[in-house]
């Protein structure tokens, strides 16, 4: 993973740019099915108007129904904490929520507090949140399942484990992308061609979006917008492949 570190800039370049424009540019690059990498709609945006987040999955696994059997959560988020460093850059925390179904709330202000005050980017859970209002004053993008009022007996079982989430695996360490539309991976080793690509697609775009918006509009005009647009992004999609 080490050769393809992205520096903080290129970091803050992903995040210049919405969820679906790098799904859209991680298609071009045809390295995985178009259908495979993001998480399903069970995963929701807390805080929709916030800007993307980007960062390294730090993976755990959570239960809420019963006591533990042993430690606390607290203890646990140690753990986690010294697991930072491990990664190759801001982590996204990553919960999958075990209890079927979902007993209570993963997360709290004082959990994303702690998390963000030591660099975390986000939090993802598979099960819910709760001090949302809190969450939301600190500025820390959360993706849940829903809200639920109670922690529970919350306690987190394993740490840097893979989980399954949103109908999707997700690895200790992968990049993971996120805004209001939803969550994606992103493959690592495209990940610093990404921006710019993102850039070239979104003018391709806008080939057509300008025509549209502008009037004098005709069923000739649009299909040479839109083949003027095709044309764009097909030598876009020729240089990322090669």
């Amino acid at each position: 993973m080490s050769e393809h570190k992205l520096t903080a800039k290129q970091l803050a370049d992903l995040a210049a740019y919405d969820t679906p424009t790098v799904c859209n540019v991680i298609e071009l690059f045809d390295v995985r099915p178009r259908n495979l990498g993001y998480m399903n709609d069970t995963i929701k945006a807390c805080f929709p108007k916030m800007k993307p987040m980007v960062g390294y999955a730090l993976t755990s696994t959570f239960r809420s129904m019963a006591p533990p059997r042993k430690g606390d959560v607290y203890e646990s988020m140690s753990k986690q904490v010294e697991m930072y460093s491990a990664l190759p850059g801001p982590p996204v925390i990553v919960f999958q929520d075990l209890d079927e179904p979902v007993a209570s709330a993963t997360f709290g202000e004082v959990m994303c507090t702690t998390y963000k005050s030591f660099g975390a980017t986000g939090l993802i859970t598979s099960g819910a949140g709760r001090d949302l209002d809190q969450v939301e004053a600190i500025g820390f993008p959360v993706f849940t399942s829903g809200a639920i009022c109670s922690h529970g007996y919350c306690h987190i079982l394993s740490v840097g484990t893979p989980v399954s989430v949103g109908g999707i695996t997700v690895y200790n360490g992968d990049l993971l992308h996120g805004d209001l539309n939803g969550v994606t991976t992103i493959p690592v080793e495209i990940a610093s061609e990404i921006p710019d690509a993102c850039r070239e697609l979104m003018a391709a775009e806008d080939i057509v979006l300008n025509y549209v918006r502008g009037g004098n509009l005709s069923p000739q005009g649009l299909s040479e917008a839109r083949a003027a647009c095709a044309e764009q992004i097909g030598a876009l999609t020729r240089r990322l492949q090669r």
